[in-house]
């Protein structure tokens, strides 16, 4: 975790399961709360600051400032891209959900993502699904463990539609609305396939192969069966699954 806070007092020790969030209070200031998550997005705020969404365990979806990240010599510089692993510590706003961020220590930059156009894509759309159906602040560790999965999995194949429709069906199944796949139209073959997409570990997932046919089967039914139960569908589903 990240280690330069000796003001904090010393008697509140921080919490030993990974992945929550510990605070402290200092005295004429906002309370200092650290958390470890994941960058969902950054995006320009004025002339040299960015602000960056953060999907975490124990805060769910968070919104930080990063103040002069776009300084030369910013200690946030290169440290605050898409998918980005890290521990924060930030401090809480007392009048809106937008926090200052202070500190960032990177874990992980899911370097492989960058190898291909087409795993950015998907990652970005897993994100964008996540935004959509969750709400701020509210903890999300399950879903925050099957976004690190999807990160990782997606590059491990060239990109196709196997890891998208998993990340679909984990999450719906996460979120209580698994689809019964005895009573969907879907062929036999391809219920089959969506069943193990739904269960199996990330891992195994692109070893699963999809005819056309089952492809677009599958993309057909969850585009219906997100938009019913969603409401809408993040834009550029499409794209990633050509």
């Amino acid at each position: 975790m990240i280690a330069d806070l000796t003001h904090v007092n010393s008697r509140r020790s921080r919490p030993s399961i990974p992945g929550m969030s510990w605070f402290a209070f200092i005295p004429g200031s906002n309370m200092i709360e650290s958390a470890h998550g994941i960058v969902l997005r950054a995006r320009r705020f004025a002339e040299t600051s960015l602000i960056v969404n953060w999907l975490t365990p124990a805060c769910g979806r968070l919104s930080t400032i990063a103040k002069g990240a776009l300084r030369p010599k910013s200690p946030f510089r290169g440290k605050l891209d898409l998918f980005y692993e890290a521990d924060i510590s930030f401090a809480r706003s007392r009048r809106s959900e937008l926090h200052t961020l202070r500190e960032v220590s990177v874990i992980d930059v899911h370097g492989p993502l960058r190898h291909e156009l087409g795993y950015l894509r998907q990652a970005a759309y897993g994100a964008a699904l996540i935004e959509q159906i969750t709400e701020t602040e509210t903890p999300l560790p399950a879903i925050f463990g099957l976004m690190r999965g999807f990160l990782e999995a997606v590059p491990l194949t060239a990109p196709q539609p196997q890891a998208v429709f998993a990340w679909e069906l984990k999450l719906l199944n996460e979120l209580g609305l698994k689809p019964d796949l005895r009573r969907s139209p879907l062929t036999p073959g391809t219920r089959q396939i969506a069943a193990a997409l739904t269960s199996n570990e990330w891992t195994m997932v692109g070893r699963l192969k999809l005819s056309e046919a089952q492809a677009t089967e599958l993309r057909q039914f969850l585009q219906g069966f997100m938009a019913f139960h969603l409401g809408r569908i993040p834009k550029g589903r499409s794209a990633v699954l050509q």
